[in-house]
């Protein structure tokens, strides 16, 4: 009967009969194990979709209660310790990940693959700016919409301070090149003006606007990878000499990921309340969406087609793979970014999944994720020119093909700088509106609704980041195949009381002498030298 049993497949007629009815409870049994492996293998992303569903629901049943502010900042208190706890992780897993990233990688690689990278974020980034200025004049937004400068909306937000194009660049490269690599983990740069009175000759006082440049609260991101790459670069270079502090960026690295995979279990609890409470807070939800809608709509649709047809066809062009199957596999980190609308608190998890579900090289997203997260805006590009367009429709400005242009580029341009956070985007619209001579005053307007478009601005903004991710790795995984060494491991001596090699670093190979004996007087030497 065991044997039977064990080749069931291969039994006669007789045989099978008489072990059908054993086989039931069995295969009843089999069924609920596979299910409760599937529930085990993506219990996170059931939970954090849950956790989407869930705030909705509470968000809407609340709203009839008329909580005061005092409650539904209480509210928001265990999303906002989601918050606090991704930005928390965000400065060490940017700064470690893109150190030991960089000093991973020789430098012929780190110029190929840092080349590809930058291509593919420009690229579709400008295809995204393009799209949403054609799907702009397609809708018209903004057409039989000038009754909304009526202050008909009841509007809390002010738009942001005017800034000139010229200072918002300056500002970028400012921002480069921090003068202190310590404020610059909690501070930015930014232009304000100063006005000066000057009496003229006939006795008029006349104002000169002066730029005065200013730290604001923020990290600064963009410092912070540029000197990361660089010192990444620096530590290769020295050789020998440089490995133990590669060897601690690494470790540093592997720790902030296991401190990431602890905090993806509190994601579905804070995106309950993160989601809950802004719909609770939210006055007249109706009326917004009513008199913005075809912003609203054409923003969205506009993220749909560049999330859902244009980004997936670019990694398919490149890998002929079937790119929905990788986004599968990105639940977790796109629910993060629906609900925090931020892309910089997004990485952790983003990191985790591109890793372990999509089997993207370690060496690969840690060295290009973070980048993407501050450079590679593709959602935030699209609502920036739908509102530009938006706007210049709702002054009743015709825009010619060299401001359409000038839309384009900057738009391209200026979504490099923007933050990483919730509401980020909406600063760098008015760079757009000066350089085709708008007002900024009608960004008040973006800003009422802006808690509706910023979430799926978010989701596209990751995702081109996460495919970017992928073709890197299959272009990467291609060139080994033809024999090339795309890349190239940092190589470091045995340490004698070293874990084994599956808990180390995948970023530093530990490399073993011919014998333990031979081994630990040429390390003593070494150490006692260092």
């Amino acid at each position: 009967m065991e044997k039977s049993d064990e080749t069931n497949g291969y039994l006669d007629g007789t045989q099978a009969e008489a072990a059908a009815g054993p086989r039931t409870p069995e295969t009843a049994a089999g069924k609920t194990q596979r299910c409760a492996s599937f529930f085990r293998r993506h219990a996170l992303v059931l939970f954090t979709v849950s956790g989407v569903l869930v705030g909705a629901g509470m968000g809407a049943a609340l709203r009839g209660l008329q909580l005061t502010r005092t409650q539904v900042l209480y509210l928001a208190f265990p999303g906002e310790m989601l918050l606090r706890m991704l930005r928390m992780i965000i400065l060490p897993l940017v700064v470690c990940s893109l150190v030991s990233g960089a000093a991973s990688l020789d430098a012929s690689s780190l110029g190929r693959l840092g080349g590809i990278a930058v291509a593919y974020f420009g690229l579709t980034t400008l295809s995204a700016s393009a799209l949403a200025v054609a799907l702009a004049f397609i809708i018209k937004p903004g057409a039989g919409a000038q009754t909304l400068q009526s202050s008909s909306l009841v509007l809390e937000d002010s738009p942001p301070a005017s800034k000139e194009t010229v200072d918002s660049f300056l500002d970028l490269l400012r921002n480069l090149f921090p003068s202190n690599l310590v404020v610059a983990t909690f501070n930015s740069s930014a232009t304000g003006y100063a006005y000066l009175p000057q009496n003229t000759s006939s006795g008029n006082v006349t104002y000169e606007k002066i730029p005065v440049v200013a730290n604001i609260e923020g990290m600064n991101i963009l410092g912070l990878v540029l000197f990361s790459l660089v010192l990444g670069v620096a530590l290769k270079k020295l050789g020998h000499e440089g490995e133990e502090l590669i060897r601690f960026f690494s470790s540093f690295n592997e720790a902030t990921m296991v401190l990431v995979s602890w905090i993806m279990w509190y994601v579905p609890i804070g995106i309950t309340f993160l989601i809950g409470s802004k719909i609770v807070e939210m006055k007249d939800i109706i009326m917004l969406v009513t008199s913005l809608g075809k912003y609203i709509f054409a923003s969205i649709l506009g993220h749909v087609i560049h999330g859902g047809i244009v980004l997936p066809l670019i990694y398919f062009a490149f890998t002929r793979k079937n790119p929905f199957r990788f986004l599968l596999g990105l639940l977790t980190p796109f629910a993060t970014a629906f609900a925090t609308c931020s892309s910089s608190a997004t990485l952790p998890s983003m990191m985790k999944c591109v890793e372990e579900n999509n089997g993207v090289d370690k060496r690969i997203s840690r060295f290009i994720l973070p980048i993407g997260a501050t450079v590679n805006m593709d959602g935030a590009a699209i609502f920036q020119c739908v509102a530009a367009v938006f706007i210049a429709q709702l002054n009743n400005k015709d825009l010619n093909a060299g401001q359409i242009f000038t839309i384009l580029v900057t738009a391209t341009a200026s979504s490099v700088g923007a933050a990483g956070v919730p509401a980020g985007g909406v600063l760098t619209i008015a760079i757009i509106l000066e350089a085709i001579g708008l007002s900024t005053h009608d960004l008040s307007l973006i800003l009422a609704v802006d808690w509706i478009v910023d979430r799926t601005t978010t989701v596209v903004n990751v995702e081109g980041d996460a495919l970017g991710a992928g073709i890197l790795n299959h272009l990467n995984q291609r060139a080994a195949k033809k024999g090339e060494q795309e890349l190239q491991e940092v190589k470091v001596e045995a340490i004698p009381n070293c874990k084994s090699e599956e808990e180390t670093s995948p970023l530093v190979t530990h490399q073993n002498p011919a014998g333990p004996v031979a081994v630990v007087p040429e390390l003593e030497s070494k150490e006692s030298v260092l």
